[in-house]
Order: structure tokens, then sequence, then C-alpha cells
């Protein structure tokens, strides 16, 4: 058994699993029209290499990445591209981003380019790294990250950790993969070891999840007796079932002791952690071939007729999601992800992206009042990251900005604890939201300002120089001038016969 430790604050809650977890993962007719955002990660838009009116397969590339921190993005089924251009995304703000929308030919062919990588077993780390970048694999866990990036870290790594751990209640789309396809995750767990170069890997599940833990002890003893290199390396631990477990900080104190600093990441301390969708979708690009084109998303809540877990094409509009669960009441919420940290959207226009890992959809409750803050210390005993919720929120409502950072703001996951233990109701996610806002639009002006201000020295140093120059050249010329005018006298005055013929006292004289 494995030591294990405990981080700060995290608080247990409700899970409300069995609505999702008790049939397997459907899947869902093709969609008539997808719409692919060339931004579905972290980093640099991909730029499209297609055309509108061009016929696309199922795998094939639409967008190139563009740096090293991008991802590109595929045909998620075939048929033809008629628009590059704005379509609503999954955000809170309701905004548009360019999209590549193709109409379905409603015969989902594979591009036939497509192909496992050759001699896997022999292939390089940067082979591998390679195959999973031009996969288009992000981080399915939520941060959306470029996963080549991530496993190319800047010093060597001893531990890898997969992140099995689903903390938000109604998410259980994890949970079913790890049931459904345990061999593709722990065969990614091995390729990623691999590519790191990593001492030991630990695939991190929690206690309420025992099919799942079972099914991967299963595949664990069928690759061990088949003597599959580098299945003895991996270690199946169960930890306890507190939000937020799942967080990266909060898994690697649990599983290591270990805490990532304040404003650090996690490879400073040797460890890199992935999702184990990720981790099945690294399986699917090295063994299959097969390019990041749909996901597994939990649709489920108190306003869902038929929830369940759902392998969604990307691209497909949320609001075909809703029409195959059936929403109960028209007036339901409907958030992206779970209910402490998703993101509430206006409208079900916008599509599945790959951060997509559940839609949630619950009956409208009454509203709670917030009332004044009676200093309890409940937000604080809660928060996970060790933070002061209470001194934050004061700071945040009266604007004074400065003294936030004192207190850490930057370091605040926006987990949530602090709202659902506070007893006045307080919104205080909100506040630490509006305030990083204003605290990133106050950093942005000083940055433009001080470019501004070098702008200008530059300018000035450049006028300065270009005066000086010019008096130079000036001086120059005049000097130039000067000289050429005493060499005329003076040669005038050589030649004079008057001077030729004087006296040799009146030559000296004149000498």
């Amino acid at each position: 058994m494995r030591k294990l430790w405990s981080f700060p604050g995290g608080i247990r809650l409700p899970g409300f699993k069995q609505l999702s977890n008790s049939d397997s993962i459907r899947s869902l007719p093709v969609p008539e029209r997808v719409y692919l955002p060339l931004r579905q990660h972290i980093g640099a838009q991909a730029r499209p290499v297609v055309t509108v009116g061009e016929h696309v397969d199922k795998g094939q590339l639409l967008a190139e990445a563009t740096s090293f921190i991008s991802a590109p993005v595929h045909a998620s089924t075939s048929g033809v591209v008629i628009n590059i251009g704005s379509h609503t995304v999954p955000h809170p703000s309701g905004i548009a981003e360019e999209c590549i929308q193709i109409e379905a030919d409603g015969e989902d062919h594979w591009y036939p380019a497509l192909a496992p990588l050759d001699n896997i077993d022999k292939a390089t780390p940067t082979e591998l790294r390679a195959a999973i970048r031009e996969a288009g694999i992000v981080g399915l866990g939520g941060a959306v990250f470029p996963s080549a990036a991530k496993l190319k870290p800047p010093r060597s790594i001893d531990t890898l950790i997969i992140n099995g751990v689903e903390c938000e209640p109604y998410i259980t789309c994890d949970d079913m993969l790890m049931r459904s396809n345990a061999e593709a995750v722990l065969r990614g767990c091995v390729l990623l070891q691999r590519i790191l170069s990593a001492g030991q890997c630990m695939l991190a599940v929690e206690d309420n999840k025992p099919e799942a833990m079972q099914q991967l002890r299963k595949a664990l003893d069928i690759l061990i007796k088949a003597a599959e290199p580098g299945a003895k390396d991996i270690e199946l631990v169960s930890i306890p079932t507190v939000f937020p477990a799942g967080g990266e900080k909060q898994l690697i104190k649990v599983l290591t002791g270990q805490e990532v600093p304040a404003g650090g990441l996690p490879y400073e301390l040797g460890v890199v952690c992935l999702n184990v969708a990720t981790t099945a979708a690294v399986y699917d690009a090295i063994f299959l071939g097969r390019p990041l084109v749909s996901r597994i998303v939990t649709v489920t809540g108190s306003g869902i007729s038929r929830p369940g877990n759902y392998q969604v094409p990307l691209g497909t509009p949320i609001q075909l999601l809703l029409d195959t669960v059936g929403v109960i009441d028209g007036e339901a919420k409907l958030i992206m992800g779970g209910p402490m940290m998703g993101q509430r959207l206006p409208t079900g226009h916008a599509m599945v992206v790959k951060g997509t890992n559940c839609i949630l959809v619950n009956k409208p409750q009454p509203k709670m009042t917030p009332m004044p803050c009676i200093r309890c210390g409940s937000c604080a005993n809660a928060c996970p990251m060790n933070l002061l919720p209470q001194q934050l929120y004061w700071h945040a409502r009266g604007k004074t900005f400065d003294k936030l950072e004192r207190y850490q703001l930057s370091s605040c996951i926006e987990c949530g604890c602090c709202n659902l233990v506070c007893p006045a109701h307080i919104p205080l996610v909100s506040y630490f939201r509006y305030a990083k806002t204003e605290l990133a639009d106050q950093t942005f002006k000083r940055q433009r300002a001080e470019e501004s201000r070098l702008r200008s020295e530059l300018r000035q140093q450049r006028l300065e120089h270009m005066q000086r120059e010019a008096e130079e050249r000036k001086a120059k010329r005049k000097a130039a001038r000067l000289t050429s005018k005493k060499k005329t006298v003076s040669t005038k005055v050589m030649a004079s016969p008057a001077v030729e013929n004087a006296p040799h006292s009146m030559q000296v004289s004149n000498d």
C-alpha cells in the first residue's frame, strides 16, 4: 500500500454519479453539420489548410499548428467544407471565433492516409511526440494544453501521474472510459513513460470507482502476464474522494507529499501529470493512427430525461446532444463541465470541443440572497490552496487590487469550495474572477504604458542621434570649406608675381 498524504481544505460532495454511469457508452448519429474551432487549446490558433468547397474525410488535417504551443485540427466526419468563419463557441460570453464548418455526407469515411506509427517498439521519444502532436492531442481533463509540448519538459522527469480522478459531481466520462477501455489507458501509460523516461508511473483513481479499478487491475494483470514492456512499472493507486483531489497540484500532494510552489509548475518537482482520456488518445494516435476527432461526453443533470455518456464527434452542436437526451425543462441551466468549476453557457448553439467533458443541465434553483460576511473562517478552512478567501473578498470588493497580490490571488484555482461553504451565500469566486480580470487589465495597461515610454525614449534618442549626426556633418562641411578656402588663398598668395619679386625681408615677413 502506497503512503498517501492530504492537501489543505477540500470538501466531500454528493456525487450524483449514478445518473450517468449505470449504462454503457452510447453513440450519436452523425450530425448534419459540425463546427470545428481553430482554437480548441491553449496557445496559438491553428491555420486552415483546406478551402471552402473542398471534400474532406474523417481524420483529415483541416488546420495546422502554428507554434510550439499549438495543436492541429482534424475533420470529425467526412463531408464538404462549406464555410470558414465566425461561429459561437462554448464560452460564458457567447463569443464567436473562427471555425471550419463541414456539411456531413453521412458516410463518416476515414481518411485513407491514416496509419499507425511504424515499428512502435523501436520508435524514439521524438518520433512518439511528433505523432502525438500531429494527432492534435491536448489535455482532455479541462486544461487543453498541447500534450506534445507538455511531454517535452525542460528537465528530467522522475514520476508520471495519470489522473483518473473525477472529483466533481455528475461527471463520469473518465470512469466509463476506464471501465470500457482499460487496456488503451494502460498501453498509453507505457508509451508516455517511455517518452518521459520516468522512473515510476502512478495511475490514480478515486475510491468511489470500484468498477473502474477492477477493470484496470484485470487489464494490467493481462499485460504483465504477456510480458508487455513497462507494464510492471505501472502502479494503480486508490485515493480518497475529496473535492478537488483531481486538481493537478492537489493530486501531486496526495501521491507524493510534495507541494508545487506558488507560481511553479509540476515539472519543477520532476513530475508530469496527464488525464486518462489524454492517455487513451495517445494510444489511439500511436497504435491506431487516429487523430483526436471525438471524445466521451457526460450528459446529465436533473433537467435530463436520458442521462448518460456519449461518444461525440468534435464540433457536434450541443443542441443536438440536448435533443438526443431530452431536456425536461426549457428553463434549465446549461453548464459545460461540472457544477463547481464548469462554465455557464448562454446557448446550445455552441459545439462540443476537445475540452468538453460534461454537459450539465439542472433545473433552476432559487437564488440565495447574499448577506454580509460574518467572518466565520469557513472559506479559509475549505480552501485547498491554503489561501484566505475572506481577505481576498474584502480587497476585491474594495478594489484595492494591489493588495491582492500579497494574498496570492493568482494561486486561486476557482474550485468553488469557498462558495459552497459560505453561510452568507457570498459569490466569492465571482469576486475573484472579477479581480483577476481587473489585475490582468491593469498589468496590460502598465505594459502598454511601459512599451509606449520605451518607444518614446527610443524615438527621442533616435532624433537626438540624428541631430548630432547632422551637426557633425555640418561641422565637417564647414571645416572642409575653411580648409579649402585657406588652401585657395595660400595658393593664390604663393603664385602672386609681386610676392616673388619682393625683397627677401618682405618675403620673410609675409611668410
